[in-house]
């Protein structure tokens, strides 16, 4: 075991030890920002948003997770609005992937595991296409599920093909949960890795040495995913992960593609309010990044 502990540390993949630290941060300074995933609509990200001036809280980054091939372009174009008028993220997710598609094996218990991955060529060309029109409406977050698309993405924003400050930010249907993983990705152009949910402290510690991107990093889960809630880690996300996005409000909604009401959305926020005392009772000196910060991928 010592030979491939020396190999792996030799290629950036070391063993960390009990009481890690991350001393890496977001460009502004930040240790933490709020994420909230799972709002599909105008209407409710704008509930949600108002809901969260009400409380004093900034949500830093807000995912639609349905795909953008199921919003009209009027409502890319609100949402769009709403996060340049609030002065946050907006990540909207790719809309093929093999549970959308003619697959019967992904609905089957071991054809599962294929996720929300693309099959074949066509399903290549129409995420590409989803990701195209999303950035022509001014979107600069997207949310993918496939490492295929991830590589050919990021050839594409090399070369000018959509434009050069998308991010890039993979989901946990895709299943990565180790420090090898998380290196690959990031050298094919990943910005952002949200993590399987249900990872230890310590396995979380040694992807975040691992790597410098964002990870991000649910708190909550809808019952689909297991319903686990995980308030009182959260310190602990923010001393090991940092700089780390906080999924919070998942324990609202059913499952990943959950139509959240308006009233859902307000409920959302009462979570990240949760979440936030934790914070601020347990660990008071993590640094939040400031509200509107220039280094968030605010749409255009």
């Amino acid at each position: 075991m010592e030979k491939t502990k020396k190999f792996l540390k030799k290629i950036g993949i070391e063993e960390v030890s009990a009481d890690y630290v991350s001393s890496k941060r977001f460009d502004d300074g930040g240790q933490f920002r709020f994420e909230v995933p799972g709002i599909q609509s105008p209407k409710t990200m704008k509930a949600l948003l108002d809901e969260a001036g009400k409380n004093d809280i900034f949500i830093h980054r807000v995912t639609q997770t349905k795909g953008i091939m199921m919003l009209t372009d009027e409502e890319i174009m609100e949402m769009v609005g709403l996060a340049k008028e609030y002065g946050c993220e907006l990540f909207l997710a790719v809309g093929p992937r093999a549970t959308y598609d003619t697959s019967a094996t992904v609905n089957t218990k071991e054809g599962s595991r294929i996720g929300y991955r693309l099959r074949g060529y066509d399903n290549l060309v129409y995420a590409i296409e989803d990701v195209k029109r999303a950035c022509r409406l001014g979107v600069r977050g997207i949310l993918l599920y496939d490492e295929g698309l991830l590589w050919v993405l990021s050839k594409m924003r090399e070369e000018s093909e959509i434009p050069n400050n998308v991010h890039f930010k993979l989901s946990a249907h895709a299943g990565h949960s180790n420090p090898g993983s998380a290196k690959l990705l990031e050298e094919t152009g990943l910005d952002s890795l949200n993590p399987v949910r249900d990872l230890q402290i310590p396995m979380i510690a040694a992807i975040r040495d691992a790597c410098d991107m964002t990870l991000d990093l649910h708190t909550e889960n809808p019952k689909s995913t297991g319903g686990f809630i995980r308030h009182y880690e959260v310190p602990k996300f923010i001393k090991v992960a940092a700089p780390v996005y906080l999924k919070t409000g998942g324990s609202v909604a059913a499952n990943h593609n959950w139509d959240t009401t308006e009233a859902e959305a307000i409920a959302r926020i009462k979570q990240v309010k949760l979440v936030k005392r934790m914070i601020d009772e347990y660990y008071p000196d993590a640094i939040a990044s400031p509200d509107k910060s220039s280094d968030l991928a605010v749409p255009e």
